[in-house]
């Protein structure tokens, strides 16, 4: 029986070498998690780090981002309409991809593409994208350009809704964090003013400039958003 013991505590790693006692295989075997952790952490190191990016990663991805996003980065009408990056403000840019992997701005899919992207990744492509200026795709309702144009410039002053030019640049090419709207599609910019709360600001311990559009997109009349969106849609 004590035979039967013994070999029930003793473990060898293959045949021919030495048998160890059952507790220092089990120290062993507990230092696994440690290591695990250890890995895991390190591989996290590995998508933060700062290493230069090739011009074939940086590439690839771009190819990536087009797929969606257009030729050039100009905007797709798909079944959503996907959003311009051509002339992007490289801040705005940046942020708004901190933002997905963050979640202070919902999207399911921009989650998923952003937060496996190293921080060296997002500012090539920030910066690869704002160099680009293809033109607008211009395709919205052009008779409603004119009142955009006045409530860009003038603001609505009757509900207390200020102008667009002194944050978003007299030609809407943005500034910083401000984004560039010229040349941005119709339809997206109706879609994200009209469901401004449901997509940003979805943490309010964390909030960004998109804090200051809140109280104006909700004070915006669905007119009024489709004007804008006319006006700065065939900006270049």
């Amino acid at each position: 029986m004590d035979s039967i013991l013994w070999r029930t505590e003793a473990l060898s790693f293959n045949e021919g070498c030495q048998r160890r006692p059952l507790k220092v295989a089990l120290q062993l075997l507990l230092q696994i998690p440690i290591l695990a952790v250890v890995f895991t952490v390190a591989s996290r190191a590995e998508d933060t780090s700062t290493a230069p990016i090739s011009k074939h990663d940086l590439q690839a991805k771009i190819d990536y981002c087009e797929t969606c996003h257009g030729a050039s980065g100009r905007g797709f009408h798909g079944y959503y309409p996907i959003p311009r990056l051509a002339g992007q403000q490289s801040g705005y840019f940046e942020n708004q991809l901190r933002a997905f992997i963050e979640q202070r701005r919902t999207n399911s899919i921009m989650f998923n593409v952003a937060h496996v992207l190293k921080p060296t990744m997002i500012t090539a492509l920030a910066t690869n994208f704002a160099a680009l200026n293809p033109a607008p795709l211009g395709d919205a309702p052009k008779e409603l350009a004119a009142a955009g144009k006045n409530i860009y410039e003038e603001g609505v002053p009757d509900s207390n809704i200020p102008p667009c030019a002194p944050c978003h640049g007299p030609q809407a090419k943005g500034n910083g964090e401000f984004p560039r709207l010229a040349g941005q599609i119709y339809d997206y910019i109706v879609k994200k003013l009209t469901n401004w709360s449901k997509e940003r600001g979805q943490r309010p311990e964390k909030p960004d400039t998109s804090a200051i559009m809140e109280p104006i997109a909700h004070a915006l009349t669905e007119p009024q958003i489709k004007a804008v969106a006319a006006y700065v849609s065939y900006l270049d």
